[in-house]
């Protein structure tokens, strides 16, 4: 019987052309098939594909085992009560200030207030395809190189990545952004771009919580730890099973919560949890400068940024507070004029919004805008102007004005003063901030309230430290109990700015200079400058420049936190403002992402002092330019026409980006900037607005287009008769290319992630050169063949089941490039293929496939550590992230190359180049050489 098994399996890998090691494995279950061996084994075996198909997509989840599995029930059982109650638990959000007289209330469901930010990947992300989408130009090898900012909404930017860091600012959304992914998950609610984690267990996990243990956990004691009623029933073997097969979803939350200190351990921990469970997916939060760049970029962590809201979320924002205020309203049988009045006040503050830039600027954060909803609301539509006043508005209302304008009494008996309470929650928050505490036991918070009862008899008169401690919970509104035994404050914001208002009052400077080299104390210091009085803060950022004198190490921190705090100082002598403009001089212009991001972090009064680009570097002035349109607002257009004359690429990259500069009025940008663009980059355009505004410049032919439009708002894009290239980018809406009979010089076109685009006939009306299209496997292809002039070819897909040979690419193409989950099988056949480029590590049998190329004379591809075929055929060559031990295998596999492009190299040591002669090395303009002096006499370093 096995004999004849094994003859059936020899047969048919015979007849199907497969292996028979691929027919083996596809049949006995070992090892999950591509989708090409599923197709082909259907037709040999004159089988439907369709239902084989979708098993394997099926059995193809993160979560799916790679063969047949048993699952014990009791697993079984106990998972489904587990993300029933993940659900549940976290399914409603705090909204503040929705209900004032009774703040438990104050909570909406998820799904319904739930805002999908944006965020900004940075750095050159591979997206499936090694597209990033925005702005480009080429290289020189064929290829589209790009920006390194890339700005989507959550659910489409952490798409395709199994581990994230996600950086924001307080109150940007980080905690709810994780929430949602752990709710959607429980729920099986996700959207189709996060479709791969489907059936995932989420494990919501707060760092603050976990690193009150003495040491932090394993999986199985994630549920303890998190004091989860669940925990004593969790069977033995389940969470080690989950993570091990990929099916967990670790959502750590907080590391800047995490003691400075300790965050060496922490990142250890979650290193080991890495090696030992490497398929699950990881996400955590940060706040921008809690951690360096590239922390975790070790481990394989895509970083990404939360962006602050745009007019349209805010808007958004205000409308869903305002369903929900009307909807508790109505639940709370309020009188109909009550209900009117929000309608009236939500209409007043979208107007103030859009009307005046400060308050604008203050509703860029989840955070702040529900602030700015609840005072608005209090306030009959009065409100405070800058961000410390907005603070003291804020907390003011939600602690007791409004029990005592009703004449409340405390449920418990208690009734404190505005003063009192505050003077306890300072306490609080003073006792947590030196603690380096952002949760703490209840019986520390009583214990402190118990400290301060002998200096407040009036208060100590009505009860007990416990008693009073409830009350605060209960009706102030800033506390809450995550667990029955902890205690912290509803937003760290709150206890930042009782802390320091705390620290000012005590005199206690000495700890504000001691801490003011941890990160976590930076919101602390400013609000200490906007509490004190002008003596005591300008005492406050004069140790601030001083230290950063004489520290080194963390001399630029110090000196960009000491101008962020002018924003604060009300009144400052003038000495001291000179002081700190002076440091910040020298740091400028700025080199680098997490630069921009300190200056940013400055406020308006860093664009006093930005550099005009006479004597900077190209990247220099892209970095400036960067800064200028995130800071600037309406400033920024009249700050970059210094810049408009300037040729530099990387500059007109950022100018060119239309992600950067959302929130500039599009016209006025389009007439002041981009009509004077010289450089040869393209231009994207993320709204409507930009889109209409585009200008037909020479310079700018070259258009990329992210978002939602449909192929008639596409048809108004200005000049389209005379653009040369078109490219589509995440958009929901297109389902067919009509718009392309307009566009009668177009020579290349492309598009991606545009999941309802079916009719591709439109390609027939133009003369394409050029085609980059994103692969699916409902897409047909078969117009493919009718472009008979093609002469590049680039194609990604984040479906598996792609080779060279399914795609029916014309003989005319003499490039191609290919990303994502696409192989190299059938290549051959092109044989007048000159360059090639390839986002994947390359195999053994990858190789193979290029040596059939008898013209490839350009080849791009990503590392060079992996073994390689000799190409001799090869003259140029790029290759993405060399290391220094690959150059003698580049040697070795392309022995007549003559140019080599470096285009992410960051240094490059001359050491390693010997016996290459007669090559010319392109790197950035920012590598470092090591080792000059060793350099070989005829190789040339060509910057660019």
């Amino acid at each position: 019987m096995a004999d004849r098994r094994i003859d059936g399996v020899e047969a048919l890998a015979v007849r199907s052309g497969l292996g028979r090691t691929t027919v083996s494995q596809a049949l006995n279950g070992h090892k999950l098939p591509s989708e090409r061996t599923v197709r082909v084994l259907a037709r040999t075996l004159r089988a439907p594909a369709p239902p084989l198909l979708d098993l394997r997509r099926r059995a193809a989840r993160p979560g799916a085992p790679a063969g047949p599995v048993e699952v014990p029930p009791e697993h079984r059982e106990f998972e489904s009560r587990y993300v029933a109650y993940v659900a549940e638990r976290h399914r409603r959000l705090d909204i503040i200030g929705l209900d004032l007289r009774r703040p438990e209330r104050s909570k909406w469901p998820l799904d319904t207030a739930y805002l999908s930010l944006e965020l900004a990947g940075t750095g050159h992300r591979e997206h499936p395809g090694g597209w990033h989408g925005a702005t480009g130009r080429h290289d020189g090898t064929g290829r589209l190189d790009v920006p390194a900012i890339r700005v989507q909404r959550a659910e489409q930017a952490l798409a395709g990545s199994r581990r994230v860091l996600v950086r924001g600012g307080a109150g940007s959304g980080k905690t709810t952004l994780l929430q949602w992914l752990a709710v959607t998950t429980a729920e099986d609610r996700l959207p189709a771009e996060l479709a791969p984690l489907a059936g995932s267990v989420p494990f919501l996990l707060p760092l603050r919580t976990l690193v009150r243990h003495r040491e932090l956990p394993r999986p199985d004691q994630f549920l303890g730890v998190l004091g989860s009623p669940l925990a004593a029933a969790q069977p033995p073997g389940w969470a080690d099973t989950v993570m091990a097969r990929g099916r967990a979803m670790v959502l750590l939350d907080g590391i800047d919560e995490v003691a400075e200190a300790a965050r060496a351990g922490t990142k250890r921990w979650l290193t080991d949890l890495l090696a030992a469970y490497p398929r699950a997916f990881y996400a955590t939060t940060t706040r921008p400068t809690a951690v360096d760049e590239g922390w975790l970029a070790g481990e394989d962590f895509r970083e990404l940024t939360v962006r602050p809201m745009s007019s349209r979320d805010v808007g958004v924002f205000v409308t869903r507070w305002h369903d929900a205020a009307r909807a508790d309203a109505t639940r709370a049988d309020a009188a109909p004029e009550e209900v009117t009045a929000l309608t009236t006040l939500e209409e007043q503050l979208k107007d103030a919004v859009r009307a005046q830039p400060d308050l604008a600027q203050l509703a860029t954060t989840p955070l702040l805008c529900a602030l700015v909803c609840a005072l608005n609301r209090d306030r009959h539509g009065h409100l405070p102007g800058d961000r410390m006043s907005l603070y003291a508005a804020a907390l003011s209302m939600l602690m007791v004005r409004r029990d005592e304008e009703r004449d409340i009494l405390g449920p418990e008996g208690i009734r404190l003063t505005e003063a009192q309470s505050t003077a306890l929650l300072q306490r609080l928050a003073h006792w947590m901030l030196r603690n380096a505490y952002i949760e703490v036991d209840r019986e520390d918070a009583e214990q402190v309230v118990a400290d301060a009862l002998p200096a407040m008899p009036q208060v100590a008169a009505q009860g007990t430290a416990p008693q009073i401690l409830r009350h605060l919970l209960a009706r102030t509104g800033l506390l809450r109990r995550p667990t029955e035994d902890t205690v912290d404050f509803v937003h760290r914001t709150f206890q930042d700015y009782l802390g320091a208002k705390a620290a000012v009052e005590a005199r206690d400077f000495g700890l504000l200079d001691r801490q003011s080299t941890d990160s976590t104390w930076e919101d602390v210091l400013r609000m200490a400058v906007g509490h004190a009085r002008a003596e005591e803060r300008a005492r406050i950022i004069r140790k601030l420049v001083t230290r950063g004198d004489r520290t080194a190490k963390h001399r630029t921190r110090l000196h960009l936190l000491a101008a962020a705090c002018l924003m604060y100082a009300t009144e400052l002598d003038p000495a001291v403002r000179e002081a700190v403009a002076e440091r910040v001089e020298v740091l400028l212009p700025p080199r680098s992402d997490r630069q921009v991001e300190e200056l940013v972090a400055c406020g308006r009064f860093v664009l006093d002092l930005l550099p005009g680009p006479e004597g900077m570097s190209d990247p220099e002035q892209a970095f400036v330019a960067r800064t200028v349109l995130r800071v600037g607002g309406d400033a920024a257009v009249p700050l970059l026409k210094r810049f408009r004359e300037s040729r530099g690429t990387k500059l007109w990259e950022v100018l060119t980006n239309g992600d950067v500069v959302r929130g500039v009025d599009a016209e006025e940008y389009s007439r002041e900037i981009l009509a004077h663009c010289k450089a040869p980059v393209g231009l994207m355009v993320s709204t409507l607005e930009q889109m209409r505004a585009a200008p037909a410049v020479e310079t700018l032919n070259h258009l990329y287009v992210s978002g939602d439009y449909t192929s008639a708002q596409l048809a108004e894009i200005p000049g389209l008769s005379g653009r040369r290239e078109i490219f589509l980018l995440g958009n929901g809406l297109i389902e067919d290319l009509e718009f392309l009979g307009e566009c009668r010089a177009l020579s290349s076109f492309g598009f991606f992630e545009c999941p309802s685009l079916r009719d591709l006939s439109g390609i027939r009306s133009v003369r394409l050169e050029r085609l980059r299209i994103g692969l699916r496997h409902d897409l047909p292809l078969d117009f493919l063949g009718g472009l008979h002039g093609l002469r590049e070819f680039e194609a990604v897909a984040d479906e598996p089941g792609w080779s060279v040979r399914d795609l029916p690419i014309p003989a005319s193409v003499t490039s191609v490039g290919v990303s994502g989950l696409i192989g190299l099988e059938g290549i051959e056949r092109l044989a007048d293929l000159s360059h090639v480029q390839v986002s994947n590590r390359l195999g053994r049998a990858d190789w193979a496939e290029l040596r059939k190329l008898p013209k490839l004379a350009s080849l791009r591809f990503p590392v060079a550590s992996e073994p390689m075929a000799e190409l001799p055929t090869v003259e140029r060559l790029t290759i993405e992230n060399p290391s220094l031990a690959g150059f003698a295998r580049v040697r070795a596999a392309f022995p007549n190359v003559q140019y080599l492009h470096l285009p992410y190299c960051t240094h490059l040591d001359a050491e390693h180049l010997e016996g290459f002669s007669g090559l010319t090395i392109a790197v950035p303009e920012t590598a470092e050489l090591l080792n000059a002096d060793r350099l070989p006499p005829d190789v040339v370093i060509e910057r660019s």
